[in-house]
């Protein structure tokens, strides 16, 4: 079994990003270093392409041979915007969610691409302040356009509100559909099976790889999937414990300390230990095509 990395998946927020929402120079550099060794490096994000572009371009990746995993693993693109798998909600789906939303007291907002419908709930979403580059709009729920394409739904609230409505949430919607946090006030829902092992899949697909091939690097509950299904999963230290549990690979350093930098490092034979894997199993991705 081929066991060289050739795909590095990187999550954002909690992984890439450190505490003030920056790549660090470390991040970049190391990124850089296995680029130019002909390593696939692809952000895998909940955010859409345009929510993304300052970091793309930051790690100069704005190319038509980059790719990125964009809501969740519901769009395939290359950076240069050509999609290459789109998965979404029916319209029947989402009144479905604006209803379970609704009984519960959250808010509800429908993202189509770079659009943020904000439906009108008992209590104001609070998700215009975590992403600025969208365009938000106040609407009834009767409002929402029919003929757009809904690609994923958040609430977005007081964490302490969201947890318990998730607790309350019938265990039928889980059969329906995926639904898990990505940040501490931020619950998302996405059409079911679809999540960023998903969207990975279908990407290496495209690159004639295989999931033995791919080290995807997280921190949250929409990571899990991805974790559980690369040859080499990478939790952080500031990972939630369910991602813990799959990770081949759990770091001992936390996004604000470059884990991501020092993980790679880790893969070009420079021996550290790390909890669940031997030194002996890491590969080297320094290996030129």
């Amino acid at each position: 079994m081929n066991k060289e990395i050739k795909l590095i998946a990187l999550d954002l927020d909690g992984t890439l990003l450190n505490s003030s929402k920056e790549i660090s120079k470390e991040n970049r550099l190391a990124i850089n270093a296995a680029r130019q060794k002909g390593v696939q490096v692809v952000l895998t994000t909940g955010r859409p392409l345009i929510a993304i572009q300052p970091f793309l371009k930051t790690l100069e990746m704005l190319d038509f041979e980059d790719f990125s995993i964009t809501f969740n693993g519901g769009l395939v693109q290359r950076n240069t915007g050509q999609i290459l798998s789109k998965k979404s909600f029916s319209h029947d789906e989402i009144l479905e969610i604006k209803e379970l939303t609704s009984n519960l007291g959250i808010p509800c907002d429908v993202l189509s691409e770079e659009k943020v419908y904000m439906t009108k709930s008992k209590i104001d979403s609070q998700y215009d302040t975590l992403n600025k580059l969208l365009t938000f709009i106040k609407v009834d729920f009767d409002q929402v356009p029919l003929d757009v394409v809904y690609n994923k739904i958040v609430s977005c609230t007081e964490k302490e509100l969201l947890d318990a409505s998730l607790d309350k949430i019938p265990e039928s919607y889980f059969d329906q559909f995926e639904i898990f946090k990505t940040q501490a006030k931020l619950l998302e829902f996405m059409p079911k099976g679809i999540n960023k092992a998903y969207g990975l899949t279908q990407l290496i697909n495209q690159l004639n790889l295989k999931p033995e091939n791919v080290m995807a690097m997280g921190d949250e509950a929409n990571d899990l999937s991805m974790i559980s299904w690369a040859g080499y999963g990478v939790a952080m230290a500031n990972a939630v414990p369910a991602v813990k549990e799959e990770a081949r690979i759990i770091s001992d350093l936390t996004n604000d300390q470059h884990a991501v930098a020092h993980i790679i490092e880790k893969t070009t034979g420079k021996a550290v230990a790390i909890p669940k894997a031997k030194v002996s199993e890491f590969p080297s991705i320094f290996k030129n095509k």
